[in-house]
């Protein structure tokens, strides 16, 4: 095996399969862009410090494997950056779905970026903990075993069980044994004076090691309460940044990237039955227009056009959207794009983009996507269909109207269906709690006072001390203390959004969005029929039943048809 072949897994990540989707060498400019609202929210995740269960709630498909030691179990921030690093980043990862309304890259970096600043601390605390092992080992195990069993009482306490009230009765002990052992030793001469250091000196390197993580944790709460907050700044990651062609790992880096750019540029996106269109939304609504094809009065038949040429003029149409006659504000500029659209099941683990000749780089061919506008539209096959989103809130609302044109015998049907993806989970929006207490004061009992906590716990201490030996050999830290298992298909967007309407302003946006653009499908799709002369009297009807419908629509569960 060749050397990079053996540094590249050793780092644990791999070339993008053999071909490279960026345009060569170049140093990434990280953390330049992508600082929206859902952004920042995301990215803060990688900074936290409470309860990884947390995710479990949000999202019931997202599991946390058990610990075999409480005492190696990670919290939010260590186990959310070591997922999304190895799900985004690692070698044979499968692919991931497109992220709306956010910038994934930026998430990733900053995952990055706290797992480098971790990994900074973690050598501190290595070095007190290879001394205290060497020197000092049967102490040191005492104290860890003792922690161990607290950790696991206090488990079982949260459970319901009355053996988690014993927690705080094991460290009572250790520390009356250490005091015992440190006073009066069973020991004389030399073995009397090792056992007295032996039970301290653990202590000592605790104290030593409590400076450390309060510093690092100042670090982390100061990051992740400018993301909550908004004013983040971007992530470093010196590591990214080649500076010789032997850098395997930030060349390595470099290609990761490029892929997941790749991906998130893709026009491909995944229909999943009742969880509607992965990283868009569920679908709300739904309005179509099928009329017969019946030329106007004085002419045998109509002049033949393809349901491209439909789709062309919808096109140019949307692009107007942003104009209008009052000078009130009005639609931002939309995005609006070609999709095509792949079905897979509902349960589905994994999605596959399509392969081939006529895709480059994840993204469907122009002459493709007419094939498949024009000829696939009934029976197997993937479909065509034109998006127009729009991306609000600093990215917490992402509407999208989808635009499909089929033709089947002599009746020409538009539909246009609405997808909305709510604001991220409250989790990620919300700042690093205060560490401190409400107690009565001394003289003036009837008044209270707040009283600053320490920002680590003494437990606190031992699981990092523990923990950043193995930071070194993840899979084992993994086997020990248990991983974060992210929901399948994967993306970073939709996995963490809520329902956009209980945000009433969120709401009524996605409701007024439909009506400008159904409005502009119908009269560009009409006045291509009239240029090919089409008699569009009934077309004509049916969009002002549809655009008086659209006004009063209400959201529902339109992919579960049941509205």
């Amino acid at each position: 095996m060749s050397c990079r072949a053996v540094r590249t897994a050793e780092w644990g990540l791999a070339v993008t399969d053999g071909f490279d989707f960026s345009p060569g060498a170049q140093v990434p400019l990280l953390g330049s862009d992508g600082e929206t609202g859902a952004t920042q929210a995301l990215a803060s995740a990688a900074y936290r410090d409470s309860a990884v269960t947390a995710l479990v709630d949000i999202n019931d498909s997202a599991s946390v494997t058990a610990p075999r030691l409480r005492l190696f179990e990670p919290n939010l921030g260590e186990a959310w950056g070591r997922a999304v690093q190895v799900r985004m980043l690692g070698g044979g990862r499968e692919q991931v779905v497109q992220s709306f309304g956010i910038e994934p890259q930026t998430v990733v970096e900053h995952c990055l970026a706290a797992n480098r600043i971790r990994q900074e601390r973690d050598i501190r605390l290595t070095v007190i903990m290879v001394v205290s092992g060497l020197l000092f080992l049967p102490g040191v195990l005492l104290w860890l075993g003792a922690f161990q069993l607290r950790r696991s009482l206090v488990s079982l306490r949260e459970k319901g069980s009355r053996a988690g009230a014993l927690g705080g009765v094991v460290i009572a002990v250790a520390v009356a044994f250490t005091a015992l052992m440190a006073i009066r030793p069973p020991f004389s001469g030399f073995w009397q004076l090792y056992c007295r250091v032996v039970m301290i000196a653990p202590v000592i390197g605790w104290y030593v090691a409590k400076r450390i993580c309060e510093s690092t944790a100042k670090d982390l709460r100061a990051r992740w309460a400018d993301l909550a907050g908004g004013s983040g700044i971007g992530a470093k990651i010196p590591e990214a940044v080649p500076r010789n062609p032997g850098q395997v790992r930030a060349e390595t880096l470099r290609q990761s990237f490029a892929k997941l750019a790749a991906e998130q540029n893709s026009n491909v996106v995944f229909y999943a039955g009742p969880k509607g269109i992965l990283g868009m939304g569920t679908r709300w609504a739904s309005w179509q227009m099928a009329e017969e094809l019946i030329p106007v009065e004085g002419l045998k038949e109509i002049n033949p056009f393809r349901s491209w040429d439909v789709v062309r003029a919808i096109h140019d149409r949307l692009r107007m959207l942003e104009r209008g006659p009052l000078h009130t504000g009005g639609f931002p500029k939309p995005s609006i794009r070609h999709w095509i659209v792949v079905p897979i099941g509902e349960k589905a683990g994994k999605i596959s983009r399509p392969t081939g000749s006529d895709v480059e780089g994840y993204t469907v061919k122009d002459f493709e996507i007419q094939r498949i506008c024009n000829e696939q539209q009934f029976g197997k096959g993937n479909r065509h269909y034109l998006g127009t989103q729009f991306t609000l809130w600093d990215g917490n609302l992402v509407i999208t109207l989808m635009v499909t044109v089929t033709v089947l015998a002599s009746t020409l049907r538009v539909e246009v269906t609405g997808h909305a993806l709510g604001p991220v989970n409250g989790l990620f929006t919300s700042g690093p709690p205060a560490k401190e207490k409400t107690v009565s004061k001394t003289v003036r009992f009837w008044e209270t006072k707040k009283v600053a906590l320490p920002l680590i716990e003494p437990a606190e201490v031992v699981r990092l001390a523990a923990r950043a030996p193995l930071t070194w050999f993840p899979p084992v830290l993994d086997y020990l203390g248990g991983t974060l298992k992210l929901p399948e298909p994967f993306g970073l967007r939709h996995t963490w959004a809520d329902k956009p309407w209980a945000h009433r302003f969120m709401a009524d946006d996605a409701l007024r969005a439909a009506t400008p653009v159904l409005r502009a499908v119908h009269a560009a799709a009409i006045q291509v029929m009239q240029e090919n002369g089409v008699d569009t009297s009934h077309f004509t009807s049916r969009s002002m039943v549809l655009s008086g419908l659209v006004q009063g629509v209400e959201p529902s569960k339109a992919d579960l048809y049941d509205a």
